[in-house]
């Protein structure tokens, strides 16, 4: 996003999103999810049902006993139309998880190109031709998209905390150290200080409206704004855990990797004289693989990095499927195996469109995009800023400011400068920035 979006430029907008619009929906998002204990439709109709019928100047704060009417309250039949939130949230997660599971299959193949020494010594030229013959074959996509969808269908349906959740302790942290020694790699390359620059330095010049609405997409994307997988994190969250804590920390570390990642990228596309703008969704894949094969022990440092990256994958994807399976298993009372699979066969059946956009319908567009750049447009520039954009005025203006204030314990001063930007700042920066984009 970065490379086809202005460079410094972008990086910039996106800090600013991350600060001043997605932080504070996130924190919202959560509170909605705690507060209604439940998937993010019913979380959603029950808050609202529950700011609608019932006094809570009465309530004095007390959370202890808003949450004892939340049994009334989710029992009602007076469904609202903000519940529809929910639903998006769902629906998106879905479309996202389906090509996402397609880009995560790649991860899975470099796992043994690198094992096999396929990057040892490649140019540019090598390193291209081995991630064209990989997207261009639709069998061997079909192979790694179906095994990655399996793999995250088998631990939800096995639940995540036991197994998943001890691994990710390990590995995640592994990744980071990996991601360091990288970024000292990247430190000592000719073209490094071409790659900071193209990063911080931003040309003015270059923001544009479809820059911004994709700024804020990708900082709605990176931080799973609108997507319902934040309720559920939420509805998980002890009633001890401070939410702006969490989410604050959630938010720096994202930002803070994603930059990382920058620092480590850029300078090798300049050293290695890639065009950043041109490269794509394939950036990482034709980029990393040159510098492994030139570095000591090249093979080693690639096979780890990209087994993990398959790992960190692996973790986003449960967050993707799990509201639509939370949903199915507390509306309809099926088994955690049937609802996963359920699900999990209607996300790799979507998928199969974007895997064949990369080859054998790669012609067929739609509004001049393939079917993956439709997905991701669709879901990235519309869904998740509208599903965010909902969320603040739901909370803003729906939500009792009694709840709110109980559940988040918050300063007086933090609380109402969060609500100030919840209600006024996010909301109107949302709504300018899809009136340019569209209009554009």
């Amino acid at each position: 996003m970065t490379g086809e979006n202005g460079g410094g430029a972008f990086v910039l907008l996106y800090i600013i999103s991350v600060i001043l619009i997605a932080l504070p929906i996130m924190v919202a998002e959560v509170f909605i999810g705690r507060h209604g204990k439940q998937n993010p439709v019913d979380s959603l109709k029950f808050t609202a049902n529950e700011s609608s019928r019932f006094d809570f100047i009465e309530v004095d704060n007390d959370l202890n006993r808003i949450r004892s009417r939340r049994q009334q309250y989710s029992n009602t039949t007076d469904y609202t139309n903000w519940q529809l939130i929910g639903w998006s949230g769902i629906i998106a997660g879905i479309l996202i998880l389906s090509f996402y599971s397609v880009i995560a299959g790649w991860t899975m193949s470099y796992v043994f190109k690198a094992i096999s020494g396929s990057f040892y010594l490649i140019d540019l030229t090598q390193s291209q031709e081995i991630f064209t013959n990989l997207t261009s074959d639709p069998e061997k996509l079909l192979a790694w998209h179906t095994l990655f969808m399996f793999f995250t269908c088998y631990i939800c349906s096995k639940g995540v905390k036991g197994g998943l959740e001890k691994a990710v302790k390990l590995l995640i942290p592994i990744l980071f150290i990996i991601l360091i020694g990288l970024g000292f790699y990247s430190f000592t390359l000719p073209g490094f200080s071409d790659g900071i620059n193209y990063m911080f330095v931003p040309d003015i010049n270059k923001i544009t409206p479809e820059v911004i609405l994709g700024a804020m997409g990708m900082a709605f994307f990176s931080l799973s704004i609108g997507m319902g997988s934040l309720m559920i994190y939420g509805s998980y969250l002890s009633k001890d855990s401070s939410i702006s804590e969490v989410t604050s920390i959630v938010a720096f570390a994202d930002t803070f990797v994603a930059i990382l990642a920058g620092i480590i990228i850029f300078p090798m596309v300049f050293t290695f004289n890639l065009d950043p703008s041109t490269a794509g969704p394939g950036l990482i894949f034709q980029t990393l693989p040159i510098a492994f094969g030139a570095m000591p022990f090249g093979n080693i440092i690639a096979t780890f990095f990209f087994i993990l990256l398959f790992f960190a994958a692996l973790t986003s994807s449960i967050s993707l499927i799990e509201p639509a399976i939370s949903y199915l298993i507390e509306r309809f009372s099926f088994n955690r195996i049937e609802a996963t699979y359920r699900i999990g066969f209607i996300t790799w059946l979507i998928g199969l469109g974007t895997l064949l956009s990369f080859n054998l319908l790669s012609d067929i567009k739609f509004f001049d995009m393939t079917f993956f750049d439709l997905l991701d447009t669709l879901t990235s520039k519309v869904m998740l800023p509208l599903g965010g954009l909902m969320m603040a005025i739901f909370v803003g203006f729906i939500v009792k400011k009694n709840i709110v204030e109980a559940e988040l314990s918050l300063s007086t001063f933090i609380f109402n400068l969060w609500r100030f930007i919840i209600k006024f700042i996010a909301p109107i920066a949302v709504t300018l920035i899809f009136i340019n984009g569209f209009i554009q």
